[in-house]
């Protein structure tokens, strides 16, 4: 015998399994921002390394970063000086850099005590720095190895110890700019491009209406 039951429990039960089965398949969307994240602290080592050369100009010292021959950095450095032209270069499809002073050959690196010193092999965490575009369009550099620790320079272009640096702080923002004359030597008169040579040359048909459309002349 099949009873039929007119209770709306079970009618109950089945919309709250429904709901309970779409509430749990629906999936978040994905966080592309941690994602960056976290690929951008990977470092590449199978592609190419982007390699660009410019300066970097410190906000309170209003002169240069520059890597000298004895290990030291400054931001001393004048507009055009040889130790200020650094070379940049990229670890990561990210934003984080490696930065090299184009004459010493030595890379801007920071110790465990917040100093920033010079060395020969930059490989290591704490020879990357992290580039942050804040609003104010200035860049500021932290180091990958130590978290909240940022390249900073006092009004004398000493270095200041990271341990005491805020990224909010004037003196740990930069501008990049270009070497002084680098434009100029880049630059290319423009070349006279000859007229374009037709692609199929004259026949006797076409030479025959030209003389014709020419007056016999």
């Amino acid at each position: 015998v099949i009873v039929f039951s007119c209770s709306p429990l079970p009618r109950l039960l089945q919309f709250a399994a429904l709901c309970f089965y779409a509430q749990n398949s629906v999936q978040s969307p994905p966080n592309f921002k941690h994602h960056v994240t976290e690929q951008s602290r990977l470092s590449d080592r199978t592609s190419r390394r982007l390699t660009r050369t410019y300066q970097l100009y410190s906000r309170t010292s209003g002169k240069h970063v520059q890597v000298l021959g004895n290990k030291r950095v400054n931001a001393n450095g004048d507009d055009g000086a040889v130790h200020a032209k650094l070379e940049v270069e990229t670890d990561s499809f990210g934003s984080r850099i490696r930065i090299k002073g184009a004459k010493t050959g030595y890379y801007i690196c920071m110790n465990k005590r917040g100093k920033l010193i010079g060395k020969r092999k930059g490989r290591g965490k704490d020879c990357i720095f992290t580039e942050i575009v804040l609003e104010n369009n200035y860049t500021a550099l932290q180091n990958a190895k130590y978290e909240g620790w940022y390249m900073a320079f006092t009004r004398k272009g000493r270095p200041r110890k990271a341990s005491r640096t805020k990224q909010h702080q004037r003196e740990a923002h930069f501008m990049k700019r270009l070497p002084r004359g680098h434009l100029l030597s880049e630059r290319r008169p423009f070349d006279v491009l000859p007229l374009p040579v037709p692609v199929h040359p004259f026949n006797k048909r076409t030479k025959h209406s030209h003389h014709q459309r020419s007056g016999g002349h």
